[in-house]
């Protein structure tokens, strides 16, 4: 199956900044960055809209939740349309060409292309204080809200059941970042082959990851005005981890859910992934021999009592300036976000998902309620129930600055700067130091 995770994989690369590489240029003032409001109306809905998704998995919710929106509102259709949003948005807003109403994005795309972006300030104004911090905070460019939060991508600390038991490690007692590799050299103990820790040997990815350990230490790349923070306490401490990890050969360095990485899962080579909650799609749907052996944990915390979660990706709606139903567009993700039955046409069952979307939690708080889940226990995690995990690790992420328009190129400099320490090319000191001379020479400077 195709799906939103696997294809934030595969475009993590190139592709997936080359849309990134064209910000900046070309928009028509007269219609950029306007703000949208809402109708005085109150009367039906009526009008048609053109929506883009990405094909997969999410397309096939996304289409079923839709369908409920129109038979609610029979005056509306909507041409849903599954498009390589990566390869064909950005270029698609700056040109003002057969724009969308609105469209699916990544978070970290959406800063990039804001000038292109109605502003929703207003009309997100009524679920401010119900909005998860850091979701509302990535989607806000100089005070303004340019995207509908939809998910929150908790990291989670997955781990191999049975592996831990045979090493006699409980995973209650992971409470630290040094607990794991404690735990790691333990299990390589039992096993001399054994590199327990995932480390993703794709910069994009890597970088994504990295910035899910610097929002669970209340930081991020860059400020809120702005100005770079990679030369602190928080990030020098997990490239120090990270050194520790490698030096002791406790890492599997494996682009995430390509043939080595599911191998190395499958074998008992790896028994740690801390990553975001979606990676409980490689359980359900690639590993066939470990199906049922995996379980989710919070991530440890990089300081004793210290939040044990942070955001590891995640996606909203926005609405193009040049759309011609922004407001029709608005009440559809309305609907999709904050609303129950929305939220329960997404997340809930479906043909797609019988036991209810779980890759993801609503951004929305009164939604995260742990004893009214909107997904079934995971069979593929020995019938654990994610949702409570998710919901509970997703109270702790701390709120993160919004993040700066040239986030995704920055991949170039930090993101492979994180490969060098990961291979031993680079020092703590050297990943630190070059990476924020690249990118305040190359993008912060020029922005």
């Amino acid at each position: 199956m195709t799906t939103r995770r696997t294809l934030l994989a595969g475009a993590a690369g190139a592709g997936a900044l080359t849309a990134l590489a064209a910000c900046g240029g070309g928009s028509d003032d007269t219609t950029s960055s306007q703000p949208l409001t809402a109708s005085s109306s109150s009367g039906p809905l009526t009008g048609s809209l053109t929506i883009w998704s990405r094909s997969g998995d999410l397309f096939k919710v996304f289409d079923a939740a839709i369908k409920k929106f129109t038979a609610a509102n029979p005056g509306v259709t909507v041409d849903h349309q599954a498009v390589d949003i990566d390869a064909k948005l950005a270029n698609t807003l700056i040109s003002g060409a057969g724009v969308p109403d609105g469209s699916f994005w990544d978070d970290a795309k959406i800063a990039g292309q804001a000038e292109h972006l109605y502003d929703l300030t207003s009309l997100i104004a009524p679920y401010r204080d119900q909005i998860a911090p850091q979701k509302l905070s990535v989607n806000t460019v100089d005070g303004k809200v340019y995207g509908v939060p939809w998910d929150l991508n908790p990291g989670l600390l997955y781990y191999r059941e049975d592996l831990l038991q045979d090493a006699s490690i409980d995973p209650a007692g992971l409470a630290t970042y040094d607990d794991l590799l404690t735990a790691g050299r333990k299990l390589q103990e039992r096993n001399a082959k054994a590199k327990p820790i995932h480390l993703d040997a794709d910069p994009f990815l890597g970088q994504l990851w990295l910035e899910m350990l610097a929002n669970q230490q209340g930081t991020s790349l860059s400020d809120d005005q702005g100005k770079l923070r990679l030369d602190s306490e928080e990030y020098r401490r997990i490239f120090t981890w990270i050194k520790s990890a490698v030096d002791d050969k406790l890492v599997t360095h494996t682009p995430y859910l390509k043939p080595a990485d599911i191998a190395a899962l499958e074998d008992g080579t790896q028994a740690f992934v801390p990553w975001a909650i979606w990676f409980d799609f490689a359980p359900q749907t690639l590993l066939s021999k470990t199906k049922g052996k995996w379980r989710a944990a919070p991530l440890p915390a990089w300081t004793a009592g210290g939040a044990r979660s942070g955001a590891m990706g995640g996606s909203s709606f926005v609405i193009p300036a040049k759309a011609k139903n922004p407001e029709l567009a608005w009440r559809l993700y309305e609907f999709l976000t904050v609303k129950d039955e929305g939220i329960q046409a997404v997340y809930g069952p479906s043909d797609t998902y019988p036991g209810g979307l779980n890759t993801s939690v609503p951004a929305f708080l009164p939604a995260l309620d742990a004893a009214k889940p909107l997904f079934q226990p995971v069979e593929a995690l020995g019938g654990q129930d994610l949702w409570k995990v998710a919901v509970d690790a997703s109270k702790t992420i701390p709120a993160a600055a919004p993040i700066p328009a040239w986030w995704a190129k920055s991949v170039d400099y930090l993101g492979n700067n994180v490969q060098r320490l990961i291979q031993g090319q680079m020092s703590v000191d050297d990943v630190i130091g070059e990476s924020t001379k690249q990118i305040q020479r190359n993008l912060v400077d020029r922005a």
